[in-house]
């Protein structure tokens, strides 16, 4: 049963996104005892169960606790733990700014995060400050795992190894600041491979994922289930292509996801979306412009549905920047496919069609 004090928090969160990020305090939440006062701290039972099987469905992981971060991350260390959380929080700053921080770390949206503490003071702050963010109390930690939000449809490949992937992403992030040198200079240094192929039966699962997951780099904000994609996969009337990237560091895993409804005339992009994670990398502008070729190469006009929100801005600049244009009064972008860009030179190109 859920207490009502999680009641009373959660009564304006009754239609959470799935949670992409659980944010833990520490004392007496992830552990029994408070570090800097007791001799001894125990582990909650069920803690390490939890932590294990949200990072098995793919949900990131972070801490926000107001303690020493030294000793703090010591004991982490102690309990094998520590690498389970990506930029931890472990300062004396209100628990919504380390939230914020966390979000802004991983460029993910504050709306897909949960948070868990035994204090209803700093869940009410949360509550308060980030009405988005699913607050929870640590005295319902054994209903987490059952939570819809906690439950994704599928568990992917990309999904086992998210973490892994967004480690991966803090070696690179470090490596470019310490680069002297261009933008484009760093990223020629990475070894990257960009490559399309047509949709397979066994990357639906990961499809429908993207569309579900995906909100700044998506140009309709479409969803599509597993069924719908299956038939544009094998319909004479759509392409459903499908990115990966890979570098020196590693994979980034499948990244993009484009659908595009060909009539005999005029093609139609559907959905065009990216990962946030390949935001600096440039490949929203090489698949939209591999579209733009395949376009030309059939002789048919291309257009795009673009619906504007507050978080996919930077779509609408790739495609300006790719000649579309406003047809007027509707939701239509279109290209007399007259400026089709190369692909940059510190990127390897390849297609699987």
């Amino acid at each position: 049963m859920i207490s009502p004090k999680a009641e009373i928090l959660n009564n304006k969160q009754a239609d959470k996104k799935a949670v992409k990020c659980v944010v833990w305090d520490l004392d007496n939440t992830l552990w029994d005892g408070v570090l800097l006062e007791d001799d001894r701290i125990f582990l909650r039972n069920e803690v390490v169960e939890i932590i294990k099987k949200l990072d098995s469905r793919g949900i990131l992981q972070s801490i926000a606790s107001k303690n020493d971060a030294a000793r703090a991350m010591a004991q982490l260390e102690e309990f094998k733990l520590h690498e389970y959380f990506l930029y931890p929080q472990i300062n004396w700053n209100s628990k919504s700014s380390s939230i914020q921080e966390i979000a802004h770390s991983l460029n993910l949206g504050i709306d897909t995060f949960a948070f868990i503490d035994d204090q209803l003071f700093e869940l009410e702050e949360v509550n308060f400050s980030l009405p988005e963010v699913l607050c929870i109390n640590a005295a319902d930690l054994g209903h987490l795992l059952d939570m819809p939000e906690m439950n994704p449809r599928f568990i992917t490949e990309d999904s086992k190894l998210r973490r892994l992937m967004y480690i991966s992403d803090i070696v690179r992030n470090n490596s470019e600041r310490k680069f002297v040198g261009t933008q484009e200079e760093f990223l020629a240094t990475l070894n990257m491979t960009f490559t399309i192929s047509s949709a397979q039966e066994e990357d639906l699962q990961r499809a429908e994922e993207l569309t579900l997951r995906t909100n700044q780099l998506n140009t309709t904000g479409y969803t599509y289930s597993y069924d719908e994609l299956n038939h544009f996969r094998q319909s004479n009337q759509h392409k459903l292509l499908i990115a990966t990237l890979d570098d020196k560091y590693g994979s980034y895993g499948k990244i993009g996801l484009v659908l595009v409804e060909c009539q005999e005339l005029v093609w139609t992009i559907k959905l065009l979306l990216m990962s946030c994670r390949v935001m600096s990398r440039g490949v929203g502008t090489i698949m939209l412009n591999y579209i733009m070729t395949l376009a030309k190469n059939n002789n048919v006009r291309l257009r795009s549905e673009f619906i504007a929100n507050d978080r996919n801005r930077m779509m609408y600049v790739s495609y300006k920047f790719a000649g579309f244009k406003e047809i007027e009064n509707t939701i239509f972008l279109e290209t007399n496919l007259m400026s089709i860009q190369p692909v940059p030179s510190y990127m390897k190109f390849q297609t699987r069609i």
